[in-house]
């Protein structure tokens, strides 16, 4: 990259170039999401210029007062000075519940409902566990594009993973795909989020009765990871204990874990607070070989006395009347969360024009036979690149995202940008940045 007055970037290319010289990756685009955001940092700190921030998942919308007071009560009620119970509070629990039954129409007791300090540790909680009932299976398979630092816990647990990109194995062609890694009886767990991070599908019922007969037949538990809970704006799932409800395999099988986040949904990322949800026939079970790790064979005793115990001791005291005060709202009607996070849709919309009006495509663009729905995430790649030289470049243009190489996807051409963090004010903009790239590479 130059500076000449031909092929001027939009950021000083010298203080890019230094800082990706400094930053020791050996290939920027393949760096991880943190480690994009510390390098982007100081870009921006040397420079003076803000960038286009695409690469991090975290929300662009104030929280809600209704968690806030709520937690603010509990504060004041002295909570701080003690230990949360391993397994949640009473209130939360039951607002839980009361939860899942209203926006996914599924039951499940309020015992087998366990606050965690974000789904990042529910999910840490669950691979501890999940992974380790059966000595004969050992090997979790993550229906790919997905979350990167859910393989990166693997390694640091010292478990096994297999993957696929879901992509070209949509509707009936999922099953023979699914049952091949099945057969082999090596798997424990199958891992998905749904709406998808980072390409924004959303499984169809259809698919999800696949997943869930499936993991009957082969009996594998499946992890749905429902950090964007409800946000496929196509249909309305804001209304409590009225259709059309959040999708979910757990009506297709008994051994479900639910992984809800509090963060996207709920804009309530600092307080780092989710839902782990077990269905109660999973919840009961007892397998022998858990005790190679854990003082009883009995699934859901292990998950909170051995895996969450072991991991933070249970979750934010405060934090837990927060968010039980904003499911309690919803639950009643009173608080309408998806109407409120509907504005990423509006942006990815807008965002996305402006990508392909300035040479990009969309990578990921349908569901089956359905456009993909505008949300939270999109994808893109531009003609003769591949992603992770894509990214280096667009640096230099004040814009930031992720490969789609570090989510397991096969489209290694793409990138996938985030909304939550672009304001309204700097659409204009990425707009003219987009204009500048598209101007120095079209061919």
């Amino acid at each position: 990259m130059t500076n000449d007055p031909i092929n001027k970037t939009p950021i000083d290319a010298g203080v890019v170039k230094k800082k990706i010289d400094a930053s020791g990756l050996e290939k920027v685009g393949l760096g991880a999401i943190r480690e994009l955001v510390k390098l982007v940092n100081e870009i921006e700190k040397e420079s003076g210029e803000k960038y286009i921030r695409m690469e991090m998942g975290v929300p662009g919308l104030p929280p809600s007062q209704i968690g806030i007071e709520g937690e603010i009560e509990a504060l004041r009620k002295g909570v701080a000075s003690k230990y949360p119970m391993i397994e949640g509070v009473d209130i939360l629990k039951t607002e839980i519940s009361r939860f899942v039954k209203n926006f996914m129409n599924i039951d499940v007791d309020s015992k087998n409902c366990i606050p965690t300090v974000g789904s990042m540790q529910g999910g840490m909680a669950s691979f501890m566990v999940s992974c380790r009932r059966d000595v004969t299976k050992d090997t979790t398979l993550f229906i790919d594009p997905g979350f990167p630092v859910q393989k990166q816990q693997h390694k640091v647990l010292g478990l096994k993973f297999e993957t696929f990109d879901v992509y070209n194995y949509r509707g009936e062609k999922l099953r023979a795909k699914l049952e091949s890694y099945l057969s082999k009886g090596n798997i424990s767990t199958i891992l998905y989020s749904n709406p998808n991070n980072p390409s924004w599908i959303c499984f169809t019922d259809a698919e999800l009765q696949i997943i869930g007969e499936l993991a009957t037949k082969y009996d594998v538990i499946v992890m749905e990871d429902l950090a964007y809970f409800a946000m496929d704006f196509r249909k309305d799932m804001s209304k409590p204990g009225v259709p059309p409800y959040q999708p979910t395999v757990a009506n297709y099988t008994p051994n479900y874990i639910l992984l809800i986040s509090s963060s996207k949904s709920f804009s309530y990322a600092g307080q780092r607070v989710g839902m782990l949800v077990i269905s109660d026939h999973l919840f009961d079970r007892k397998f022998p070989d858990l005790k190679r790790f854990f003082k009883t064979d009995g699934f859901g005793y292990s998950m909170i006395y051995g895996a969450v115990y072991s991991l933070s001791s249970g979750t934010s005291h405060s934090a837990q009347y927060g968010l039980a005060a904003m499911l309690k709202a919803a639950n009643n009607g009173e608080f309408n969360f998806v109407e409120i996070v509907k504005e990423y849709g509006e942006r990815a919309k807008i965002m996305k024009k402006m990508f392909t009006e300035n040479g990009f495509k969309i990578v990921y663009d349908m569901d089956e036979d359905q456009p993909l729905a505008d949300g939270f995430y999109f994808t893109f790649s531009y003609p003769g690149m591949e992603g992770v030289d894509l990214l280096e470049k667009l640096l230099y243009y004040g814009i930031s995202a992720i490969a789609l190489a570090t989510t397991g996807s096969e489209r290694t051409e793409g990138l996938r940008a985030c909304v939550s963090q672009i304001q309204r004010t700097q659409l204009p903009i990425l707009e003219e940045r987009l204009r500048i790239f598209n101007q120095h590479h079209k061919k």
